[in-house]
């Protein structure tokens, strides 16, 4: 079967019609296909020339005895002889990050911390799982669909469907849609709002958002683990490479991710290299980083970390005609793959071979020919794309995928458990197959706003919690080497003379009212003060709607209270072309309703003073 063909999972001919008839109206499934499949999908030629091919790697030991090292598949670019590729001048291959995190971790993003419903049933295995529905945008296009998520043993089913005002969806619809008509226990709604921590902890079982790799220096020559993980100190281009990778952080009191290193007391090394690559923190566990012991000589405590990575560089200094590295060099039964990195100080280059265990999925991107980088920044990107795509589909083989889903299992039958003596309380409700978000009668509603307003109050909090654990999938507070609580004041301009009453972020600035010298804008880069309006407008609220293009304020106290309405593409055009500070006189009174829809606060003002 060709790689660039789509392939369907499901072998039964009604379950593919069934499937094919919900994507022409509109459905969308996200399926994980298994290890065997996709290396059987791209056998071939095309898997030969593009990913290598699988070897069984034999190596001897001092004495000279064999040693197997088991098949390994070996990527060292394309063996076309008629490629008239040159260094530097390679095609570019499509570099991009496999299996992203916004199209796995759903529920942390579309659900979390919103009005959404949760079922549990059995199956007609009497196999409990779990069904999440929630309501909500088409990729931010403001077009209204479904998005529900199937928990079960065997892993998550996630499915799209599209809203339509006149017809309601049912659990029955979804889960039919799902391939699943047949039950030992229909459905019941959780309406217990803790039940949001428990499916969290569920799609955790995914994968790591944040990532370790281990960085092994081998000087020329050396062929057994323990001379590599001997060496005290690097070259000067094992530095420059390690630059490259990423910043030298203290790992003492480092608030970030810290990758099962030591930040108290120093018992793992005194420093370590870290980086932030689109969204994921990557921690690298660097052999001349780690602890060295001159009476150890299989260094134990660098091998504790290292031999436990499931990813590995191994920089090797020499030229191509020295000896090589090779994976039975190292003894480790956790690492499946190794990213062979050698540097050519004649031309500047990086030179790039990957070995990957036989059982690991074919993971992009495919390395160029010859795989020679001589752009620096092109390489780091291409590596460490290679490197988290490579730990993604070790998560994948059988080792790995079956302990994940004993896992799973363990946990959805735990919860569900849990579960069983609330079956006849009002934890569950009784109602089985349900409308998606019914309306509640008028006596009931608001009962059933309260709870829902708490259900979204407690899935909030644990949002929160999650980002500032450094667990989030894509999170801009994992992106800072100064992490604080989110409620915890930082200090965004220390020469700030004037005080503050309110303020708001507007994009990367700051958008800050004071007591005496109106509102100002800190930029973000500068952290230069620019008065935005002048003392006349004393500003006591502000909040900033960036979708809306909106600045909402309250100005003046008492009586006199009034809201301002303020376009915020005009403001900012204001600024850019240098104009005039704005005034209270400048703005002017007028029927508003276009911006009732914006905020509820406006609602409850008689008068609006808008200058939009």
């Amino acid at each position: 079967m060709n790689s660039d063909k789509n392939v369907y999972l499901g072998r039964d001919k009604g379950i593919m019609r069934k499937r094919a008839l919900l994507l022409r109206k509109g459905c969308s499934f996200e399926i994980t296909s298994s290890a065997s499949e996709d290396l059987g999908c791209r056998r071939g030629d095309f898997s030969r020339k593009h990913y290598g091919s699988v070897e069984l790697l034999i190596s001897s030991d001092a004495d000279g005895a064999i040693q197997r090292a088991g098949r390994f598949r070996v990527e060292n670019g394309s063996s076309d002889e008629t490629s008239d590729y040159t260094p530097g001048t390679w095609r570019r291959t499509d570099v991009h990050l496999e299996n992203p995190e916004y199209h796995t971790r759903w529920f942390f993003k579309y659900f979390l911390g919103k009005v959404h419903q949760n079922y549990v049933g059995t199956d007609a295995e009497k196999n409990p799982f779990y069904l999440s529905v929630v309501l909500s945008d088409q990729n931010n296009q403001r077009v209204p669909q479904y998005r529900a998520i199937l928990w079960r043993k065997a892993g998550t089913l996630k499915i799209s469907l599209p809203y339509s005002p006149t017809k309601t969806l049912s659990v029955k619809s979804i889960l039919s849609a799902m391939n699943m008509d047949r039950f030992e226990k229909g459905p019941r709604e959780i309406l217990n709002p803790e039940i949001q921590k428990d499916l969290l902890v569920l799609e955790e079982q995914e994968g790591s958002v944040n990532f370790k790799f281990g960085v092994l220096y081998a000087k020329d020559g050396q062929l057994t683990d323990d001379e590599m993980f001997s060496n005290e100190m690097g070259s000067e281009s094992f530095d420059k490479f390690l630059n490259l990778l990423g910043d030298t952080i203290t790992l003492q009191g480092w608030a970030g991710y810290r990758g099962g290193l030591d930040t108290k007391n120093d018992t793992t090394g005194i420093k370590s290299i870290y980086t932030v690559y689109q969204g994921h923190e990557l921690m690298f566990h660097v052999s001349t980083m780690l602890p060295y012991s001159k009476e150890n000589k299989q260094q134990v405590e660098r091998k504790r970390h290292i031999g436990n990575d499931i990813v590995t560089i191994v920089f090797q200094e020499g030229d191509d005609a020295s000896s090589s590295f090779k994976p039975s060099m190292i003894r480790s039964h956790f690492t499946h793959i190794f990213a062979l990195v050698r540097y050519n100080s004649q031309n500047d280059s990086y030179r790039l071979k990957i070995f990957s265990e036989e059982s690991v999925p074919l993971f992009g991107p495919p390395l160029p020919s010859p795989p020679v980088f001589t752009d620096h920044q092109e390489f780091r990107d291409f590596l460490l794309v290679k490197l988290i795509n490579g730990e993604k589909a070790t998560l994948e083989t059988p080792t790995f995928a079956q302990k994940r889903q004993r896992t799973l299992d363990m946990l959805i039958r735990s919860l569900y458990q849990d579960l069983m003596p609330d079956l006849h309380k009002n934890m569950l409700n009784r109602r089985s197959f349900s409308d998606v978000l019914p309306e509640s009668p008028k006596s009931a509603r608001k009962k059933e706003e309260a709870r829902q307003a708490e259900f979204v109050r407690i899935g909030q909090a644990l949002k929160l919690k999650t980002i500032v654990r450094g667990d989030a999938p894509t999170s801009l507070v994992t992106t800072g080497l100064c992490r604080k609580e989110p409620w915890e004041s930082q200090s965004f301009c220390s020469t700030f003379p004037y005080e503050i009453v309110c303020a708001d972020s507007w994009g990367q600035s700051l958008l800050a009212a004071t007591d005496t010298a109106g509102v100002m804008l800190l930029d973000g880069e500068t952290l230069l003060p620019v008065q935005v309006f002048d003392k006349t407008m004393v500003v006591k609220q502000m909040h900033v709607l960036e979708p809306q293009d909106l600045l909402i304020t309250r100005a003046d106290k008492g009586k006199d209270a009034r809201l301002y309405v303020f376009r915020l593409s005009t403001m900012k055009r204001g600024l850019e072309e240098r104009q005039l500070v704005r005034s209270k006189c400048d703005s002017r009174v007028q029927e508003c309703t276009r911006c009732c829809t914006c905020c509820k606060l406006i609602l409850t003002s008689k008068r609006i003073y808008c200058m939009l």
